[in-house]
């Protein structure tokens, strides 16, 4: 197969290795080794190391021909940090891309009924990439991994259908026991294939059939509504408000107050802030509560049940982290 700038890759017939820095030729590779030195070799005596890979956009990137064999496929991968499972103590979840595509992926968690993006980005042709590394103890609250992944090459290639595939991992999955060892990683996985068919040049048809022309008319023009003014448009921003419900900023000094003290005071001002947003027509509200040890996040979120008029998630990740309860008032969007 090729090789691509940034490549690592060791000699196959001696010690040593480096980093595909420029190519000479379809035959002969420029590698940058550790002392800094750029020295050629020959393509067919390097063996790549699949890792992490930083695409340079600035360098001449060429794709990867896989070998007739090997069949193309995407896993999610689940590595522990012993063979042993009664030593194990932490799991490593990596995204590992055996084809010959670029991915764009988003990497998200089930947290409640929704799930929270919690990493996203590119991985090159033929490389793995740890998502999130967490505790032995932790597994019951990382239960579900959900991958969502675009697939292209720099070059023609045959399109494919994106992926969304949730994994969801129990201990009944662990005690079954079917790790197996693969070269790429230190201890025995649990491989979980995310994309296995994908599509060749002459199995894509470009024709519409009958069936998606009669879809495709039932497609109705989006018109926006004429009778919305600009003012009224306008205004929906206005209507939104941001509340932070830590007690340093509700009041002057809490000083001898007890958690229960504290909580009831925070529900309170969560109450009166919400009511206050739903009689003066908001469209969004968002709570800034913090994590903590989420009793109040619970408090708030089994008031808001009994609002069949909201709906509400989690706020923005990158704003708030995972401390923050975004409101929609959907009566009041009318």
């Amino acid at each position: 197969m090729k090789l691509r700038i940034g490549d690592k890759v060791r000699f196959l017939n001696e010690e040593g290795g480096g980093i595909v820095v420029r190519l000479k030729d379809k035959d002969t590779a420029y590698i940058e080794i550790e002392n800094g030195f750029e020295i050629p070799y020959l393509i067919k005596l390097l063996v790549p190391i699949h890792t992490e890979l930083v695409i340079n956009s600035a360098g001449e990137n060429l794709d990867l021909e896989p070998d007739n064999d090997i069949e193309e496929r995407v896993f999610f991968v689940v590595e522990p940090d012993h063979e042993l499972p009664i030593l194990v103590s932490e799991y490593c979840f990596y995204i590992y891309n055996c084809s010959s595509y670029n991915l764009h992926f988003t990497y998200s968690l089930k947290d409640g009924n929704l799930f929270q993006a919690i990493k996203h980005g590119e991985l090159g042709q033929f490389q793995k990439l740890l998502l999130k590394k967490i505790n032995k103890t932790m597994l019951k609250e990382y239960a579900f991994h959900k991958l969502d992944i675009l697939y292209y090459k720099n070059s023609h290639y045959p399109a494919q259908i994106p992926t969304a595939e949730i994994v969801q991992l129990n201990e009944y999955i662990f005690k079954k026991n079917n790790f197996i060892r693969h070269h790429e990683f230190k201890f025995p996985i649990l491989a979980f294939p995310v994309k296995e068919n994908f599509m060749r040049a002459n199995e894509i048809k470009y024709k519409l059939t009958e069936y998606d022309v009669e879809r495709l008319k039932k497609i109705k023009e989006f018109k926006p509504d004429a009778k919305k003014s600009k003012a009224h448009g306008a205004s929906l921003s206005v209507k939104e408000k941001e509340v932070d419900l830590h007690i340093e900023e509700l009041v002057d000094s809490f000083k001898g107050w007890g958690n229960a003290q504290i909580i009831q005071y925070q529900i309170k001002h969560f109450q009166k802030e919400l009511d206050h947003a739903i009689s003066n027509s908001f469209y969004k509200i968002v709570f800034i509560h913090g994590v903590g040890n989420g009793r109040l996040k619970q408090e708030i979120t089994a008031i808001l049940k009994n609002y069949p008029e909201l709906s509400f998630q989690d706020g923005s990740y990158k704003k708030y982290g995972f401390g923050a309860t975004e409101v929609i008032i959907h009566q009041n969007r009318k």
